[in-house]
């Protein structure tokens, strides 16, 4: 298989225009990083576009950064954490799943689409991609969206470009909204409740009036060998639900506080602060029991989407299912 490295756009125009005359797929990449996620592509060719990585501009009091698409993710993450600012869609690191060398780049994190827990509060990439550079099937070279949070010119095929693995177009440059770290966190933690049960919690949580940014429920089956930041959440066996708030520290533990209230119907509760919930929302985010290194290292991984509301039952049917 040969390996096209591309210099600039004018590259990517001309790789993709012989690939359109010879009729041959081209499978393009950055760091390789996800490659192991689906069916492999039948290609003879690989598009690299790793060589296109520098910062273009980042505009901390705009809130904006500009990178081409083959920057490595945890470079740029780490330029704007200098800042004390993040990607608030909680950008995931495929490597711990996958045991692949690296996070990736940031044409493959948008091409990939996958968020964090996050999401639920402030959405997706495909909501925080403001503009993007990109070859089009044919090698011509188009520009979608632009540099303010407010642009209303022409089609949104930002939406379309986030989470299509590479297949519409070949992303060269992108502009992307950074916002600033949140000053506290709060994670409340309840204990052996059922999915059912965890399901109605949660969706009490996400319904108050609290501001939740994250909500996820552990079977019992995943704690069964837990590792790092979630060993001690519970014992072995023993299912957990968690809940996070973000803001101001004074906001944040008023919150905690009141929705601990509102959820001590559903058993007791427990509260984790700042670094220790970091640790937790970041290993969740990761999918850290389920790491390439870990001991459920060889099961399956499915990333399903169902109605909130489903999830418990979903979750209790697929555990019948597969002996837990």
């Amino acid at each position: 298989m040969e390996t096209l490295k591309v210099r600039d756009i004018k590259d990517v125009e001309e790789v993709v225009r012989a690939a359109v005359a010879s009729e041959q797929p081209l499978e393009v990449i950055g760091h390789g990083s996800k490659r192991a996620i689906g069916h492999p592509m039948p290609t003879n060719a690989v598009l690299d576009v790793s060589v296109l990585n520098a910062v273009s501009a980042y505009e901390p009091n705009e809130l904006i950064i500009t990178v081409e698409a083959g920057a490595p993710l945890a470079d740029v993450q780490s330029l704007i954490d200098a800042k004390n600012q993040q990607f608030a869609f909680e950008p995931m690191d495929i490597s711990v799943l996958l045991g692949a060398a690296g996070a990736g780049t940031i044409g493959g994190m948008i091409g990939a689409g996958l968020a964090g827990p996050r999401r639920i509060k402030a959405g997706g990439i495909r909501d925080h991609l403001l503009g993007a550079h990109a070859v089009s099937g044919f090698g011509d070279s188009f520009k979608t969206g632009g540099r303010v949070v407010k642009n209303v010119t022409g089609y949104d095929l930002c939406k379309l470009l986030t989470g299509s693995w590479g297949t519409l177009a070949v992303m060269t440059e992108v502009t992307l909204k950074v916002m600033p770290k949140p000053e506290a966190e709060r994670t409340l933690v309840l204990r052996s409740l059922d999915d059912v049960t965890a399901n109605k919690a949660m969706t009490a949580a996400l319904g108050s009036p609290f501001d939740v940014s994250g909500a996820a429920h552990l079977p019992g089956s995943v704690l069964r060998s837990g590792t790092g930041a979630l060993a001690g959440l519970a014992a072995s066996g023993q299912p957990v639900t968690l809940v996070r708030l973000e803001g101001i520290s004074a906001s944040a533990a008023h919150r905690a506080a009141s929705l601990s209230q509102t959820l001590s119907s559903y058993g007791t509760v427990d509260s984790l602060a700042d670094d220790a919930s970091v640790a937790i929302w970041s290993a969740l985010r990761d999918v850290v029991p389920f790491a390439a290194n870990g001991a459920l290292g060889a099961w399956p991984v499915w990333r399903i989407v169902c109605p909130p509301a489903s999830g418990g039952a979903l979750g209790q049917a697929l555990a019948r299912s597969t002996g837990g």
